[in-house]
């Protein structure tokens, strides 16, 4: 693309920034044909865009929906630029968040000078498309964070709708943000999760794009995803890139000395306030925890002499939210529901109907004095420590992808107190190497089973051989799934399975001879 051509796309694209912009032959690609990569293809037709569909697998239904809505597909290996996408010379690239930084068309886009998004700056973009009652478009608030994300998201959103507003939950959660955005009924606030990919390619451009939410939170920072980023460092700017252009409450934890530094350092609009929360005492600004008391020192006029009480820990635990990093996601959320004014109240009674996601910390059995629980969205060292935490002793059930992430701090920090090891996934070496260096003392097994029907079979057998009266057996793989099953919520629902069986009929085999710790 010449240069004047360049600058031609480019003053284009800067003046849409409107549903109802002139989106008319607008030439882009679209990297991904999963659900995130379907919304942005769809939502581009709608808007009469040229739109070119690249990737290297599609579920047939979206393959067979994208000649009805008007746009094309190139299907095939992406290990090199197509010459059908560099002869289609797009004036903007969306990329899926499965596509890293790393990879050939995402270079190729990068060095070429072709401006490239996600689907969270497109939205951003097209957001007036249903506007509420005032003419306005929905308020975003946005959430990320090593771990929590989902609980927090889902929290916020349930609070929000309980204070009467016209709330939804969307982005990484499950909904793209583009269904959302384009919904004809229309909402007052979007609650957005966004991953640390979507945020990568927020991070690429300021201006047009760039949304400007009303409130925002990074949760926590720790290792995660550092093969997609290439670096700790690469992931952390990317978190950060959450607080860019807050409006209002710039969400932090005071227990992560990250996060704060991230809102220290955020480029927020004029007024916005930084709020704090944890398990502490809180000080003005801040919400926390009193006596068992959920309080909120930050959004009344009285802060620096009086707090309003939001919930109790007492009460949390009948609804099996009291795990502190859960209490710490509860915070987090009431803080962004506060910034829009939802009173105490309806953050009291939203959260006695609120049930944590399957796989989240869920005790799917207790039996002959056993535990189990099943917190297969664990899928970082991060994760698991708030698990191990919340039940220490357990006999943890770990391992899978490790994503280039180091376990042994965790080992070390959590580990040393497991009542035994129960390891599981293609990476078992690493894990093991951990026990040895840094729990010795800590029994441990390997399922070496290959095929994915076994895994959780032998897991659950070797866990119950280990667990005494009044044990938990925790599965929190610290680690992704992908290696031996499709998800962490088939690694989960197999683990549930596998638990019902022993206690129907496996658990006669129980204290057999066989089950010795790994090289001990």
């Amino acid at each position: 693309m010449s240069e004047g051509a360049r600058m031609t796309s480019t003053d284009r694209l800067d003046a849409l920034t409107s549903w109802h912009a002139d989106w008319k032959g607008l030439r882009v690609a679209v990297l991904g044909l999963a659900a995130t990569g379907f919304s942005v293809a769809d939502t581009l037709a709608e808007l009469g865009a040229d739109v070119l569909v690249v990737t290297e697998s599609a579920a047939e239904e979206y393959a067979r929906l994208l000649p009805v809505i008007g746009a094309r597909l190139w299907q095939g290996d992406l290990g090199e630029v197509p010459d059908e996408l560099a002869a289609f010379a797009p004036e903007v690239v969306v990329a899926s968040p499965g596509f890293p930084p790393s990879h050939p068309v995402v270079a190729w886009a990068r060095e070429s000078g072709v401006p490239l998004w996600g689907d969270i700056e497109l939205a951003w973009r097209v957001r007036d498309k249903v506007p509420r009652p005032d003419g306005a478009p929905a308020e975003w608030v946005l959430v990320t964070g090593t771990n929590g994300k989902t609980t927090t998201t889902r929290l916020a959103a349930t609070m929000l709708v309980e204070g009467g507003l016209r709330a939804a939950p969307c982005g990484n959660i499950g909904v793209p943000i583009l269904d959302a955005v384009r919904d004809p009924e229309g909402f007052d606030v979007l609650v957005v999760e966004l991953s640390s990919h979507q945020l990568w390619y927020l991070g690429l451009n300021e201006g047009a794009g760039s949304p400007s939410p009303h409130a925002a939170v990074c949760l926590n920072l720790a290792d995660d995803h550092l093969l997609w980023h290439g670096s700790a460092d690469a992931y952390r700017d990317a978190k950060a890139v959450v607080y860019r252009g807050t409006k209002a409450a710039a969400v932090y934890n005071k227990a992560d000395e990250a996060t704060r530094h991230m809102v220290e350092d955020a480029e927020v609009v004029e007024g916005a306030r930084a709020i704090g929360f944890d398990l502490g005492t809180p000080g003005p600004s801040d919400l926390g925890v009193v006596d068992g008391i959920l309080v909120d020192r930050a959004f009344l006029a009285e802060r620096r002499t009086s707090a309003l009480e939001l919930t109790t820990v007492a009460a949390l635990a009948e609804q099996g939210l009291s795990a502190p990093h859960i209490v710490a996601n509860v915070l987090a959320a009431a803080a962004l529901a506060r910034s829009l004014d939802v009173p105490p109240a309806a953050i009291r009674t939203a959260l006695e109907g609120f049930r944590l996601d399957p796989h989240r910390i869920e005790v799917v059995a207790r039996e002959r004095g056993v535990t189990w629980v099943d917190d297969s969205k664990a899928t970082n060292p991060h994760a698991a420590a708030s698990s191990l935490a919340a039940y220490p002793g357990a006999v943890w059930i770990v391992g899978g992808q490790l994503k280039g992430v180091d376990i042994g701090a965790l080992v070390a920090q959590r580990g040393s107190a497991s009542r035994a090891a129960i390891v599981i996934g293609v990476e078992r070496a690493e894990v093991v190497a951990a026990f040895a260096r840094h729990a010795p003392g800590v029994p441990v097994f390997e399922v070496d089973h290959a095929q994915t029907e076994n895994v959780m079979g032998r897991a659950v057998e070797l866990a119950a051989q280990a667990a005494r009266d009044g044990d938990v057996v925790l599965l929190a793989p610290a680690a992704a799934s992908f290696d031996q099953f499709a998800g962490y919520d088939d690694r989960g629902e197999r683990f549930a399975v596998a638990v019902r069986e022993w206690n129907e009929g496996g658990a006669r085999h129980e204290h057999d001879d066989d089950a010795t710790p790994d090289g001990r």
